[in-house]
């Protein structure tokens, strides 16, 4: 029986990699330019840094409604508790999960990636009022619709980014929403951006660690063994499904050219310093 089953195994597996490859070749036009925004070197002082922040900020904590909703379609979060999926998705998610809400400080303090943001920006003198304000209207009951709408000031490069973020947590399927929390966000930092946040930290230790240790927390967390397993939860989340696949091609590309949105919001308020 094993040995009968084993090439039908195998031959899908190669095929999802074939899929999985085919996708990333799609995303690469994209990515590519993403990565090379002119936004990257136009963040070279602390003033551009902090304005950069609170628009990135956003991004920050949005981020989370994907990490939640993919925690909630794949473990179980409900009483009483029963399996839901396969226990490497289950590892995968709920180590992600740990990881951005219980990480630590530059002082071993435990923090969320979210409060650890706000920590740089108040290092940095950032603006933080338009967020608080969002999360405000939350608490509040207002919709997230309505609370974007109604933050005075709110760059639309924001509310489009948001927006998309929202719908595809709540309404798209676990797919698409795999596919663009693993191809879409954090792990897009090009090297360029590293290197101008080591100058400034060099010049501005009292100013910029915290921000620079944020970057470095993400880079760690999205890279090694996270990035494969997040790799593999797309190939066994689309499987075979040629549908799928094309879902998850098309909004992972989406993703990305709506951070190329957000990102041309940052380049034109800096530009306008």
């Amino acid at each position: 029986m094993s040995n009968l089953a084993s090439p039908k195994r195998a031959s899908i597996v190669q095929r999802n990699k074939s899929a999985l490859q085919t996708l990333q070749a799609d995303i690469k036009e994209t990515k590519t330019r993403l990565l090379s925004h002119g936004v990257y070197q136009s963040l070279n002082s602390l003033e551009k840094i902090a304005l950069f922040s609170s628009h990135h900020i956003f991004a920050v904590w949005d981020f989370m409604a994907l990490l939640k909703s993919l925690q909630k379609g794949l473990t179980c979060v409900e009483v009483p508790w029963k399996p839901v999926g396969t226990p490497t998705t289950r590892y995968l998610i709920n180590e992600i999960v740990l990881n951005e809400e219980c990480d630590v400080d530059l002082q071993g303090r435990r923090v969320s990636h979210y409060e650890l943001y706000l920590q740089a920006m108040a290092q940095l003198g950032a603006d933080p009022s338009k967020m608080s304000t969002l999360l405000g209207m939350l608490n509040e009951g207002c919709s997230i619709w309505d609370a974007l709408e109604k933050v005075e000031g709110l760059p639309d490069s924001i509310k489009q980014f948001v927006s998309f973020t929202m719908d595809v947590a709540l309404n798209q399927p676990i797919h698409v929403k795999a596919a663009v929390f693993t191809l879409g966000r954090e792990d897009l930092i090009p090297d360029m951006f590293l290197e101008i946040l080591n100058k400034l930290e060099s010049d501005h230790p009292d100013k910029i660690s915290i921000f620079k240790y944020y970057i470095e927390r993400h880079i760690e967390v999205d890279g090694g063994d996270h990035s494969v397993l997040a790799l593999d939860m797309i190939s066994e989340l689309c499987g075979n499904d040629a549908q799928k696949w094309k879902e998850a091609t098309e909004f992972s590309i989406k993703s990305l050219e709506m951070r190329i949105i957000l990102w041309d919001g940052v380049l034109k308020a800096v530009n306008a310093l």
